[in-house]
């Protein structure tokens, strides 16, 4: 058996964070019910300046706190350089590198490629939303079995407005989905997902959530205490509520992530089709 080498890349700056356990579930998930063998190595990017090489076979750069504004940041200029890396090796090799960017990532990539305006939001996002398909997206491959909308955990101070449509075309990229309509707000409605490249995909929400999981963290005193205090009791009451829902956010992460899994080690010749 093959072993498929997979490299985290850590976003989180040190945070407590329910998304590194997703993401490692769902890889550990991925290997079991594709019979291969997973080597996952994580790169604690923010907190340690540390970077994968090109040695792996595919990608994952996570979420995490914080602004996604240009700053002097050390580790700001190795992320990018390793981002460009990719993609000059896939305009150049047969041999592919797939990446998934999520949340902190697709906003730092987005604003590095020049795709459109990252700014800071009037208020928080939060909580379990629906988002909907743009054309591009009811053909994209790594959403194929969702509805539109469909549901998604969201948590963010900042959004992808303002596109670059020349910058997209030059990229050959496609926005795949949008943010909830909001006839009642006179405001540019957020990107949600693109298709960067044939092998790089992002999402500025987070295809990882487990839907399970995300219930039992929301129900813990602590959790649901935070949650009523900023938001109250009624966004909470919701949250609980479509997460309970099998066909919210467990259906999302069922899809996206393995998805996209599927395809890149179907590219890999390591099954017979995506």
């Amino acid at each position: 058996m093959d072993t498929i080498r997979i490299a985290i890349l850590d976003m989180y700056n040190n945070a407590p964070n329910e998304g590194m356990r997703c993401i490692r579930q769902l890889l550990a998930r991925g290997a079991a019910e594709n019979g291969l063998h997973f080597q996952v190595d994580t790169f604690n990017v923010r907190a340690e300046n540390a970077l994968p090489d090109l040695g792996y076979d595919l990608y994952i750069s996570s979420g995490g706190p914080g602004s996604p504004l240009a700053s002097d940041e050390a580790w700001e200029p190795l992320y990018f350089a390793f981002i460009d890396s990719l993609l000059d090796h896939n305009r150049t090799s047969d041999q592919k590198k797939h990446l998934l960017l999520i949340c902190h990532s697709f906003q730092l990539v987005s604003r590095h490629l020049g795709v459109g305006e990252i700014s800071r939001r009037k208020s928080t996002s939060f909580g379990v939303l629906p988002v909907h398909l743009t054309p591009a997206g009811r053909h994209e491959p790594v959403l194929q079995g969702l509805e539109d909308p469909f549901f998604i955990v969201d948590s963010r101070d900042y959004q992808l407005t303002q596109l670059n449509e020349a910058r997209l075309e030059e990229l050959g990229a496609e926005v795949l989905c949008l943010e909830k309509e909001r006839p009642h707000v006179p405001l540019e409605r957020a990107v949600m997902a693109i298709r960067f490249t044939p092998e790089v995909f992002g999402s500025q929400f987070h295809p990882e959530a487990d839907g399970e999981g995300m219930l039992r963290y929301m129900l813990t005193d602590e959790r649901k205490q935070q949650v009523v205090t900023t938001y109250g009791t009624d966004k909470y009451e919701e949250m609980v509520h479509l997460l309970a829902d099998p066909e919210t956010i467990e259906r999302t992460e069922s899809v996206i992530v393995p998805t996209f899994l599927r395809r890149a080690l179907a590219q890999l010749g390591q099954l017979t089709a995506a």
